[in-house]
């Protein structure tokens, strides 16, 4: 690449030989960067649940599960063809970018060749089954958005490989948008979930080629079958633990959904939008988490290498602050369920409260992983928080083929509650094994956010009967923040480190 673009057109010649100019210039890049992907996805997560609530009421229970299983099933399929390649392209492109088109055109081949298998099993899974047309001919859509998606992580992982993530963020803000528009606008016309599953492919098309386009235009790519023996061993080399780690992960996420429409029959349909609407809700706090996590990872990074203390510090602060947040968001969902899910969904969605107070449970262990993830990457223990992700993805599906039949939709959300709990116990253990950090702070912690979510739970349950859910939410928030400032667990200098890290970073 040309010196200039590098480091930009209007940079003092004498700055090239500056390595703190250099470095700022590097870490401002990465900051800004990190800032586009955390706010696209925040936006995107908060766009996918008011556009889920508003289709899963307009369609109903049994078809929203049609639109969930069709999705579910062409996501686990979906990683048979990328099987790790597009982490391989990001960091084998960030090493030598003069190989983009030599990297970027052996992973295209090898798969075209995969997303046909792929399409493949995925239409004869649904034939075995026994599928009914209508859910059949949903996956066939969801197939193609399925193959459309995939190239279109390849091309933005070699944006990712040259560090530029702000057309990324837009492109997933934008297919949003489009899908949402024009899902509302068509079940406007009729309420057909088929409509739901054409704005994704109109939205996936989109996104297609609008990466595709960047690929060719800003990153100078030529597109050709490309077969180089040497070049795909080494890809697949690199991609293996990548690729196990995918599978994993996507099984971890989806089986569940998929288990419970084979295994229940007739009735799976509605199951799964009944236990998809509280999965989908429980979800929808997970950006928090991620966000936290982008921003530990590098620093984490740094202090493993530098300081074991600083390590441990930066490990349990981010534990304390992740506690409480969600703490207050697990006591307020779970007292006000059946008013937010019957204000949102409506009676016909009664039977997704017991799931939500359930799977709502989870997330304190969702929270907790993902700076415990986070620790272990950046200490090099990636494929002992793979392992753990295997363990936790077996126990759950073992559970599903034993709860589903004797307790349905309710076996799922205690099976996906359990295996959450397993993986953070096994990546707590690991922590161990890294740093020694004050366990007793974190349960301190811990004991005033459960008291003061405690004193937030008795006040809503005793104005629940009289006020809307949507008035409850703000007084409960007040609440359980004054009864954590009162006994000390959340004081001034920490609301203004959370002002500082979350408000001003975007202003």
């Amino acid at each position: 690449m040309p010196g200039a673009r590098r480091s930009g057109k209007n940079v003092n010649s004498s700055n090239h030989n500056n390595p703190r100019v250099t470095a700022g210039s590097h870490s401002d890049r990465i900051a800004r960067n990190a800032s586009y992907l955390t706010l696209a996805l925040t936006l995107q997560k908060v766009l996918s649940f008011v556009y889920f609530a508003y289709i899963s009421k307009a369609v109903g229970s049994e078809e929203i599960g049609r639109y969930l299983f069709a999705i579910s099933l062409t996501t686990i399929f979906g990683i048979l063809i990328d099987v790790g390649l597009s982490p391989v392209l990001t960091r084998e492109i960030a090493k030598d970018r003069d190989q983009t088109n030599t990297f970027l055109n052996s992973v295209v081949s090898i798969k075209i060749l995969t997303a046909v298998l792929a399409y493949l099993a995925v239409i004869t899974t649904v034939a075995i089954i026994g599928s009914p047309e209508l859910t059949r001919h949903l996956v066939y859509i969801t197939g193609i958005v399925m193959i459309l998606d995939t190239f279109t992580l390849s091309f933005y992982a070699i944006l990712r490989g040259h560090q530029v993530l702000k057309f990324e963020a837009i492109g997933t803000i934008v297919n949003k948008i489009v899908v949402m528009g024009l899902g509302i606008f068509l079940l406007r016309i009729e309420h057909n979930v088929m409509f739901l599953v054409l704005a994704i492919l109109l939205g996936s098309s989109f996104n297609f080629c609008y990466s595709l386009s960047l690929s060719i235009r800003k990153m100078k790519w030529r597109p050709r079958i490309y077969w180089d023996r040497p070049i795909l061993r080494r890809i697949f080399i690199i991609a293996f633990p990548f690729a196990l780690a995918s599978v994993f992960m996507v099984v971890f996420g989806y089986i569940d959904t998929v288990l419970l429409n084979v295994m229940s029959g007739e009735k799976g349909n509605s199951y799964v939008g009944w236990y998809g609407t509280a999965y989908k809700l429980t979800y929808a706090f997970q950006f928090i988490p991620i966000a936290v996590g982008a921003a530990l990872f590098p620093a984490m990074s740094a202090y493993f290498v530098s300081s074991k203390e600083m390590l441990a510090r930066t490990f349990e602060k981010a534990v304390y602050y992740l506690l409480v947040i969600v703490i207050p968001i697990i006591f307020g969902v779970f007292a006000i369920a059946d008013k937010l899910i019957l204000g949102v969904w409506g009676k016909a969605f009664g039977a997704s409260i017991i799931p939500l107070q359930i799977l709502i449970f989870s997330l304190f262990f969702v929270f907790i992983n993902f700076p415990i993830g986070s620790l272990l990457n950046a200490c090099n223990r990636q494929m002992r928080n793979t392992i753990n992700l295997g363990i936790a993805m077996s126990v759950n599906v073992v559970l599903n083929l034993i709860l589903i039949p004797a307790r349905q939709y309710i076996g799922t959300s205690i099976s996906s509650l359990v295996s959450t709990i397993v993986l953070c116990g096994l990546g707590l253990i690991v922590v161990d094994q890294i740093i020694k950090y004050n366990k007793k702070y974190l349960f301190t912690i811990l004991a005033k956010t459960m008291i003061s979510g405690g004193a937030m739970m008795a006040v809503l349950y005793a104005l629940k009967p009289e006020i809307k859910f949507i008035y409850l939410i703000p007084i409960g928030v007040l609440v359980y923040f004054i009864v954590l400032f009162v006994i000390r667990g959340f004081g001034v200098q920490e609301y203004r480190r959370v002002y500082q890290a979350l408000i001003k970073k975007f202003t």
